[in-house]
This record gives C-alpha cells, structure tokens and sequence, in this order.
C-alpha cells in the first residue's frame, strides 16, 4: 500500500541513507537493504508490523514502558552527563526518590540497555534547550540495532500555574494562558455572549505548533474528567462541571493538537482519566489510599456525567486514553448502565479493569489508539491488585489492555510475567504495534526525528501567541458581584482617590513576592493611583488564592474548601487538628474594615482552583472576580473597564460546609458523582447546593455578571 509520494528530507547521524528506486530511505538496522520498516512510502501500521516482527523481546518491553527523564541541564553534576552537558547520565537508586520505585539509569544506559523510547520530560528549560534535548536523545536512539527513535511526552505547558508534580511540571516558558478552568470560563462566556467555543481551538492550535517545534509530540492532556466531587484537588485542571461542554472542549482540542489524522506535525493527544476521575469519595484522591474508590451512588450518573466527554474523545480519534488509578465501588454505588446493559463492577483499579477497557472503550466506544496507565500503577497506586506481586500486577494491567505503563523502567518484572506465560507474545505484539504505529504516522522514524532548536525559539517568542493567550487571560475574569456598581473602576469614579493592592496566599512567603508582582502589574497599567498604605486608601483590589490538601497524601480530615486560618477540623479518626487555606484572615479583615470605614470600595478577586465556599470572604467584598490562574494586570484591565467582562463560572460554588457534609458512615449530602447544577434534585428539602451572595447572586454554572 502506497502512503507517502513525497521524499521526505532525511536526517542521519549515525546510520547511513541508501538509495532505492532513485528515492532515499533511512537504513536504521544497518543491513544495507531496505526494510518495510524504513519505507516511508508504505502505511504506519504495515511498518509497525515489520518492524515488530524483528525485534526482540528486551525491546519489546522497553517499548511498553514509559519514565520520567532528565534533562543533562537539571543535573547538578555536570561530570554525570553526556553530550556537552544536554543527557542527563546520573544513576539513581531504588528508593532515593519517591520516584526511584526501581533503580533509574542514565540517559544512554535507558535507551541502549533498557531499549526504553518512551519519556516524560517535566524539566523547563527554553525551546532551544529542549529542542536540543530531544536531538541528543534521538541520537543514542539511531545508534541502536534498529534505530527505533524516542517519543517524548509531557503534561500541559501553556497555563499559568504553580507548580504542582504530575500534573503541573511546566509554565511560563510556551505561551502562557489561563487555567485549564480559566479557558472554560472564557469559552463558556463567549458561548453565553452568542459566539462558541473556538477559544479553546485558538489555544490548541497556537500550543501544538509550539509543542511540534521544540521535539515534545505527545500531551499527557487533556482531563475530560467531569467535576462532580467539589473537594477533588485535581479539580483545577479540568473544564468543569458541564459533561457537555467538556466533551466539546476535548473534541476541539484533540482536533488541533492532532490534526484530521496523527500526522508529521501533530501532537499526539493522551485523554484522562476513563471513565472520568471526578467522582470521588469525599474528595480524596487516588494518588493515595484514602481515595481509591470512585462512587456512582445515582442512577445513570456514570453514563449521563461522567462518560460523555470520552465518548467525544474517541469519536475525535484521540491517540491514547489513560484510565484513572481508582476503583469503582460496588458498597457505595447503585448499578449503572451503559447502552441498556448493566455495568458489572470489577473491584480493581480502572487500568486493570478488562471489561471497563475492553468492552466499553474498545468494543462500544470504537477505540482504536492505545491505553496509558497512569504513573506507578504496579507499585505504588495498584488498587484492588495490592496483594499481586508486582510481575503479577503487570499481567493483570496488561491482559486488560493497557498497552504501555507510565512512569517505570521496570523491565525485569515486567519480563517476568512474560517468562512465566502470564502474558501472551500475541498481546504484547498488539500492544507493541499501537505504540510504533503512532511513532510512525508522527514521521519520528523519517524527517520528524530531529528538529531545529532556532525555530524553536522563533516558534515559541511569536508575539501574536503571547497576544492571543492574553486575550484568553482577559475573557476567563468573571464578575460574581458587583454591588451599586462598583466596577467598573472608571477615571471619573476615581477621581484621584488612591488604590491599595495586596495578595494573599496561604503561604506568607509567596503572598510577599506575588504582592509584589500585582502592585507592578498594577503601575504598569497606570491607570490607578497606588498606595503602600491601606489606610490612606480609598479602594483595596484583594487578591485571594487559598490553597487546600496536597497532591500526594490525605488530610486527616475532609478536604477543606471553606477560606480559613487555623479552623479546628476533625480528622478522620476522631482527633482535632488546625487547618489553614489562606493567611492573613485577621489582616484580610482589617483592610477591609478599614477602607469601609472611610466609605471606599472593596473588590476581591478569588483564584478558583477549586470551588471553594465563599462565606467568610465575600460578605467583606463590594465586587467579587474570580480568575483561575489569570494574570494580574488582566484582572486589572476588566476592573478598570478596559475589558467588559466575559467570563462565567464553570462550576457551582458550594453553599456552605453543610451542602457538603458527610455523616458518620461517609455519605456526603450531595451526591458525590454529580455535578454542582444538578445536585438540587437530590439534596434534602431545605438545603439548596449553590452559594448565594448579600446581593442574591447564585454561584452555579454559567453565572457571570458584565457591565
């Protein structure tokens, strides 16, 4: 079968190129003849067979495995990397890091000896730097017996955040946009406003054409997960609360990272977390024991909320889905249904889940790509498989049909459960084939192996893209409240009266040098009068961003989203501890009292993260925002009047602490696996779920004042 007619311009570094038929074809193996394999001409997939059909079984299991590598750059012992200081060559022993699950080789040793090629860069380094990253790494991979290149893999670049490992490794250096919660807000707004939802298809486009420049080709994004559990940490990196929304927001973003099909300038899309993360049990994450069950305590919830956005992700022809680390619970949920038939609950997690991936995602869905588990599902997050030894939990992830296992370079074990026959050479040639397909229709093994680190940094500095994420940082500002008018902050309402601005974070430390930041965005507008001295001040711009729970371990509680300092929580087990999400409540308080007390204005602006409860916050605000990881100078432009707000919420705000209770038997109140709009329909009489303001706004979905 004829694929490509064009001779592809061919580089090599090692290896030689031969001519055949007048055309110029890559001898990868050495051999001196053209293999199916280095024909471009033929399929993808007829090369990833032939390919297949000559390796062995070490490169076999070196392709179904998947680690975090680091670049020569973020190594501090410069006598420990290769290549004038780009590979990273350090050894790392098993358990030195919570990462170090088995013992971690250097770069050459990895790619030669382990015959892994597929890796999570997490580093941030320029384009041109990771450009050359990628260069030096693929040169180690021509070197070897079949010249198979390496694809590299990172989580989400292009939204301004802090950093959070696994989830967030990277910002600030690809152009930077709002929150992944911040461009829903945005696109939702220009939905509500009579436009659609092409902001988020702008993002993709401007971000997959920065992605292809610098080497890094496949994005471990986007969440297609349905927020339904509001004290879920992971909350910010989804589009919501709306599954139908969402399930469009994937769609166009699988659509422009990838192009009508994978292609040699596409960004492989891997969507997570099947079949949707966000119903958890009371927020607890499966990052960590306490939170490896999902629930569906309401009929039909897992086919009306939570699967509609992967639907969406397969129909758009998505290259790889990752299923979530959790368990579906047969104690806390009520059977559901998909198509008409019963689902039947397996009590492992969802990576080891056959029927969840064989028979809904690759037999009813119509997936064709291949299926990532999430990182350290044989060790540290194995779920319902904890008393499998560890070759045993490999076969199980395997024989359900997860095709390659995310952050290990454990080939013994998983060489193990294929010595002992618990895994088939026919399952791990199917597998083998979807990963090399993919690497093949990327153009990885032709022209696409190397890339120029100056047009990375062309690609990457183009002005029109930074222009462009501002504009998104501009729409994502959604006006909550805005009592008597408030805003906009207009030069005849000012009128020489000076502004005072102030962050504040839960860590003191960041809440200083932030502050610092916002009061130089501030200047740089020049459109307020500043002062260091709230009570000269006739008008306090607040902004709020608490923080609640860490990514790795449980609280010993709930989850906190009320805005506190030192609350008395009791945990789990009975005792009580101190909670805090945002410091400097009393002085939070002060500056409000303060600037009332001379009849001035209050306008708070709160990082939704998370949807926190806003009761002892926004009694205190004339004007309430929300941002979502925005920019400052951006919120400044829409409070000024600059910019008439856009923005709406893309998740409901909880009422209060007792929406969201949970009794003694861990039942929440509202209904963990559906999401904030709906949850009136079963909440107990007299409890309503959504926050309502002093000025009988409610917070739910879609809500969003303009001026």
């Amino acid at each position: 079968m004829q694929f490509n007619h064009k001779q592809p311009e061919l580089e090599v570094r090692s290896k030689k190129i031969i001519e055949v038929d007048g055309l110029k074809f890559k001898d990868l193996n050495n051999d001196g003849k053209l293999n199916p394999y280095e024909d471009w001409r033929l399929s993808p997939k007829e090369r990833a067979e032939n390919l297949v059909s000559l390796m062995n079984i070490d490169e076999k299991v070196g392709m179904m495995l998947i680690n975090t590598r680091q670049m020569g750059l973020s190594q501090e012992d410069k006598s420990k990397t290769s290549h004038d200081g780009v590979l990273d060559e350090g050894i790392v022993e098993k358990g030195e890091s919570i990462f170090a699950i088995t013992k971690v080789y250097g770069s050459t040793h990895t790619i030669e000896k382990l015959n892994l090629r597929h890796f999570i860069l997490r580093d941030n380094w320029s384009p041109a730097q990771m450009a050359e990253w990628v260069n030096a790494m693929n040169e180690v991979c021509e070197g070897t017996r079949l010249g198979i290149p390496c694809l590299i893999t990172s989580n989400s670049r292009n939204e301004n955040t802090e950093f959070v490992f696994g989830m967030n490794d990277a910002a600030g250096i690809f152009s930077t946009w709002p929150g992944t919660l911040g461009l829903a807000a945005a696109a939702k707004g220009d939905i509500k406003n009579g436009g659609d939802a092409s902001l988020i298809s702008e993002f993709a486009k401007i971000a997959r054409d920065e992605w292809d420049a610098t080497g890094i080709r496949k994005g471990y994004m986007y969440m297609a997960d349905t927020v339904t559990d509001p004290r879920w940490q992971r909350t910010y990196g989804t589009f919501g609360e709306d599954p139908e929304f969402i399930a469009e927001a994937i769609g166009r973003i699988i659509d422009e990272f990838q192009g009508e099909s994978i292609g040699k300038h596409s960004i492989a899309m891997t969507t997570k977390h099947f079949p949707g993360g966000g119903a958890r049990e009371n927020g607890f994450d499966p990052h960590y024991k306490e939170g490896k069950w999902n629930l569906y305590p309401t009929s039909g919830s897992l086919e009306k909320y939570h699967l509609p956005p992967f639907r969406a992700a397969v129909k758009h022809g998505t290259s790889s889905i990752m299923p979530y680390y959790s368990i579906p619970s047969i104690k806390k949920s009520v059977v559901q249904e998909f198509e008409g038939e019963d689902i039947p609950f397996e009590e492992v997690g969802f990576t080891f889940n056959h029927y969840f991936i064989n028979y809904i995602l690759r037999e009813k869905l119509g997936f064709k790509g291949y299926v990532n588990s999430d990182s350290g599902i044989t060790s540290k997050m194995s779920w319902g498989v904890e008393e499998l030894s560890e070759a045993e939990r490999f076969a199980k992830a395997i024989n359900a049909g997860t095709d390659i296992v995310a952050d290990t370079n454990d080939v013994e074990n998983l060489k193990t459960a294929i010595k002992n026959g618990w895994i088939s050479e026919k399952r791990i040639d199917e597998a083998n084939e979807r990963l090399l397909t993919e690497m093949f229709a990327l153009g990885l093994f032709d022209d696409r192996t190397y890339v120029s680190p100056e047009n990375a940094t062309s690609v990457v500095s183009n002005p029109a893209n930074w222009d462009a994420a501002y504009e998104a940082h501009k729409k994502s500002v959604t006006v909550l409240k805005n009592q008597n008018q408030t805003l906009p902050l207009t030069a005849e309402k000012l009128d020489s009266k000076k502004v005072y601005v102030e962050v504040f974070h839960k860590e003191q430390e960041r809440a200083t040098s932030y502050t610092e930041d916002a009061r130089k965005e501030c200047k740089e507008l020049g459109q307020f009068i500043l002062t260091d001295n709230y009570e000269e001040a006739d008008v306090a711009i607040l902004f709020l961003n608490p923080k609640s729970g860490a990514y790795f371990s449980a609280t010993p509680g709930l989850l906190e989203l009320e805005i506190c300092e030192d609350k008395t929580e009791t945990a789990l087990d009975g005792t009580t501890y101190k909670e805090t999400t945002l410091s400097g409540m009393d002085h939070l308080k002060e500056v409000a009292d303060s600037i009332h007390s001379r009849g001035g204005k209050v306008i708070m602006s709160v990082n939704i993260i998370m949807p926190w409860i806003l009761g002892n916050v926004e009694p205190l605000a004339d004007a309430l925002i929300a941002g979502y990881d925005t920019f400052y100078k951006a919120q400044f432009e829409v409070m000024a009047g600059n910019f008439s707000p856009v923005g709406v919420l893309p998740l409901t705000l909880p009422a209060s602490e007792a929406v969201i209770a949970v009794d003694e038997n861990g039942d929440c109140v509202s209904r963990n696996d559906v999401p904030g709009y709906d949850k009136d329909k079963y909440m107990p009489e007299g409890l309503s779920y959504a926050y309502k303001d002093s000025n009988d706004n409610i917070y739910k979905l879609g809500h969003g004042l303009t001026y």
